[in-house]
């Protein structure tokens, strides 16, 4: 259950959105302009937008440019977590993972089970955290990053979710480099 605290104030987070694909143009990334009509109109900012080919050196590279950049908080990507020969976006993600979320694609396939039934077995959603920013690996219909977004990132990208969220953690996320 998804609970609202009315009396926080809403923090706005900076979203990148990566579409992996050696086929889509800009004007053919239904699945990227899905992510970004959701996050800007639960009020969070496009901090930046690509399309990467279906490499998995490639998109790693632009994930590690984009945690390493201090304007974007979360990583979206859409392609690629299917199970052919071309979808190594899962993998190109865990190169670059600290610490993976593995409930992520566990709850993922919960809401993918209630909408396409068994053909959710087929999806390798995944979400994990680098260099302080959340990076999550959604597949690559617009149905799938609509039913991420709508049933799982809307609320934890939200800092007033109650009981919790992946928001009010961030400033913690890199806390083991100021120990001594």
């Amino acid at each position: 259950m998804s609970r609202i605290d009315e009396s926080m104030a809403f923090v706005p987070v900076r979203i990148a959105v990566l579409t992996v694909s050696d086929t889509r143009t800009p004007a053919e990334d239904r699945s990227g302009d899905t992510l970004v009509e959701r996050l800007t109109g639960a009020g969070h900012v496009l901090a930046d937008r690509a399309i990467e080919s279906d490499d998995r050196a490639a998109i790693a590279a632009h994930l590690r440019r984009w945690c390493a950049d201090p304007q974007i908080d979360v990583i979206l990507t859409t392609g690629g977590t299917g199970l052919t020969g071309r979808d190594v976006t899962v993998e190109a993600h865990r190169d670059v993972y600290e610490k993976e979320i593995e409930a992520f694609a566990t709850v993922f396939t919960m809401v993918s089970m209630q909408k396409i039934g068994t053909s959710a077995v087929q999806s390798r959603a995944t979400g994990g955290v680098a260099q302080g920013t959340y990076l999550f690996a959604l597949p690559g219909s617009p149905g799938a990053c609509r039913d991420a977004w709508d049933e799982i990132l809307k609320w934890q990208l939200d800092i007033r979710h109650r009981p919790c969220n992946f928001v009010e953690i961030m400033p913690r996320l890199e806390e083991h480099k100021r120990r001594k």
